[in-house]
């Protein structure tokens, strides 16, 4: 099968799961072709089946912002004519399948039909998906598109509750790549960071509002004024500047790590003792997913699709939103050395129901059945 993946190339999560998807579809021999303004974040070119088409905007005097849109949607022309796509699969409504949508009309003009699969990962809906003026277009990418998919039961929730939606949405988790994500017996990093067997703490994000980072260096100072412990915080973003001084304010900076965005994660991963993620926004918590593959039990907050992958008590605890005592005690009572080991390898049990082994082939199933209901 030729198949087009349409993605954000960064570091976030809908961008990390699309290219994983690709690269697994192509190892089972499809033909996979990524389009974007930038390569993937994790896109290496060690399979012969994997391609990358650069998404060009040019600046014109005419338009004050470039038209990323209309470019993708002539790149996305382009590639479905010469390449002969089978199928385009979008992440994000908008504006990758509104682009998509006008791609397929313009195609269907020379007589070319390509079906067009949505996924939604949650921030077209529960954040873009509150503006007014942009909540039109994604209710019609969602209905026009062949097939939509959503990561978790409570986006699919979501997404019925705030839009006019006609097409059916199937729920389809995020997944993860257990060899690549697992713990390790090297502990050079933690034995870097840790060097009086403090428990490592960890944290990766965007550094955003709705991340409520302030909330994790809370709760750490909390888990430390208890047991000696260390965090480490993965990623960047507006936030972090704030989140900085905050470190200084609240707790000591030599117990806190910023290392901004770094490719090989799971390095550091592999070595953690514990989790926290008190998002107020989590459509799925792939980085929740990441850290239980590293035998990491999870903190979070109880919203989105945390509560659907955590299962609280077993593999971590999901609490009440902004509740700092809650977590911090949940937290003690994980890190506690009778406790602590039963706890990870239950994240791990846990993380194996979503190994990418047992996730791709679903996607896969749905191409088949879109293609087949428009040909």
């Amino acid at each position: 099968m030729k198949i087009g993946i349409v993605c954000y190339p960064t570091y976030g999560g809908s961008g990390v799961v699309a290219t994983e998807l690709g690269k697994e579809l192509s190892n089972k021999g499809n033909k996979v072709h990524f389009i974007s303004y930038a390569v993937p974040a994790r896109l290496n070119f060690h399979n012969e089946n994997l391609f990358y088409h650069e998404v060009g905007v040019k600046n014109y005097p005419l338009f004050e912002f470039p038209p990323y849109e209309l470019s993708l949607t002539s790149k996305l022309v382009e590639i479905v004519q010469y390449e002969k796509l089978d199928i385009l699969h979008v992440h994000y409504a908008i504006p990758h399948a509104s682009s998509a949508l006008l791609a397929k009309k313009i195609l269907s003009s020379y007589g070319v039909t390509i079906p067009i699969i949505t996924t939604l990962h949650g921030t077209d809906i529960t954040l873009i998906g509150n503006d007014p003026t942009v909540r039109p277009v994604i209710n019609y990418s969602i209905n026009e598109s062949d097939g939509v998919t959503a990561v978790s039961e409570s986006l699919k929730k979501d997404t019925l509750d705030n839009f006019d939606i006609k097409i059916d949405i199937q729920v389809i988790p995020n997944f993860i790549n257990l060899k690549r994500f697992k713990k390790s017996n090297d502990n050079e990093f933690k034995n870097k960071i840790c060097k009086n067997d403090e428990k490592l703490i960890l944290h990766t994000s965007n550094f955003r509002k709705v991340k409520r980072i302030q909330d994790v260096i809370n709760v750490f100072c909390k888990i430390n004024k208890n047991i000696p412990s260390k965090l480490v915080m993965i990623g960047d973003g507006p936030e972090r500047p704030n989140i900085e001084s905050l470190a200084r304010a609240t707790c000591s900076l030599k117990d806190v790590t910023f290392l901004g965005n770094i490719d090989n994660v799971e390095d550091v991963l592999s070595n953690g003792d514990l989790f926290l993620l008190p998002s107020e926004k989590e459509s799925f918590g792939l980085s929740a997913l990441e850290a239980m593959s590293s035998s990491i039990p999870v903190i979070s907050s109880n919203i989105g699709g945390l509560p659907e992958l955590i299962v609280d008590g077993k593999s971590g605890f999901c609490c009440n939103l902004g509740d700092i005592n809650e977590m911090s005690e949940k937290s003690l009572f994980v890190l506690d050395d009778s406790n602590l080991q039963k706890f990870k390898d239950n994240a791990l049990i846990r993380a194996k129901k979503y190994s990418i082994e047992n996730i791709a082939p679903e996607y896969l199933k749905f191409y088949n059945k879109i293609i087949d209901e428009k040909t």
